[in-house]
């Protein structure tokens, strides 16, 4: 089954307004040269404050069908009393068509479970929005060797209740968090390897059709040098990019690269 790929760059806690919208010009004027078609689908989630600069970049180019944005993060509620957080539907509302959830740095630094992580799944899912939800181990476990029973039970619970086609529809990142910012990659094998488990976990707890349909990126240290390789195993389907999405050059080489065996 032919799956689109996704080249997401999630910009985490970067960039000034400024900031921001010169990365993303930089970003449209390389995209603007290819169609829908020749392209990979290609997401920048920038910081809240940073989601109108970028989306008003968006709308005034004509390139809302080669260019996506994305929240990095949501609540599950719809609204009240719940200071500092934010709405699937105020992002939708922001023009965003994507949001990630369940990052590690999200689970490290603010406690965030595999519960809360399935409420933010299928609040953006009932908004029409698409989640990109992450996973992933630590060193510790990939070196006590649980890293597939540790992953396959935050992908068993990030999808509970979730339907057939909500589960098509959806995205799912590897991230060893070991290569997150490290500039260690996984190994382009061992993270197929991981994915194709993902794959099949999808296809166990829903049905062959959704594990076949939904897409896995890989995200720990890409690079335009890794990607190629990456992009050219048979389960990984984009890439979740940190660091590198934040340089115009680094960013759209990756776009290319992925271009040249993946769309």
């Amino acid at each position: 089954m032919s799956r689109k790929p996704i080249i997401a760059g999630n910009w985490k806690m970067n960039l000034l307004q400024s900031e921001a919208k010169e990365l993303f010009s930089g970003i449209k004027d390389f995209v603007k040269q290819y169609s829908a078609e020749q392209l990979p689908i290609v997401v920048v989630a920038p910081t809240f404050t940073s989601i109108a600069a970028v989306e008003s970049q968006r709308c005034d180019c004509g390139c809302r069908n080669l260019l996506f944005t994305a929240g990095q993060n949501c609540y599950f509620e719809k609204n009240g009393a719940y200071t500092g957080e934010i709405s699937v539907e105020m992002l939708k509302d922001a023009g965003c068509e994507y949001i990630i959830i369940g990052h590690s740095e999200r689970r490290q630094y603010f406690s965030e479970t595999d519960e809360m992580i399935n409420k933010k799944a299928k609040a953006i899912l009932s908004n029409g929005l698409i989640p990109i939800i992450c996973c992933g181990e630590t060193l510790e476990q990939r070196e006590a060797g649980v890293t597939d029973t540790h992953i396959a039970g935050q992908i068993k619970a990030a999808l509970e209740s979730l339907t057939e086609e909500e589960i098509s529809k959806s995205a799912i990142a590897y991230e060893p968090i070991w290569a997150i910012g490290t500039g260690k990659t996984c190994d382009s094998d061992e993270a197929n390897r991981v994915i194709a488990m993902i794959r099949n976990v999808v296809k166990e707890i829903s049905s062959t059709s959704a594990g076949d349909a939904v897409r896995i990126l890989y995200g720990g240290s890409v690079n335009p040098s890794t990607i190629e390789e990456q992009m050219s195993k048979s389960d990984i389907d984009g890439a979740l990019v940190g660091g590198a999405s934040l340089k115009v050059d680094s960013f759209t080489s990756i776009i290319a690269n992925t271009m040249k065996v993946a769309v």
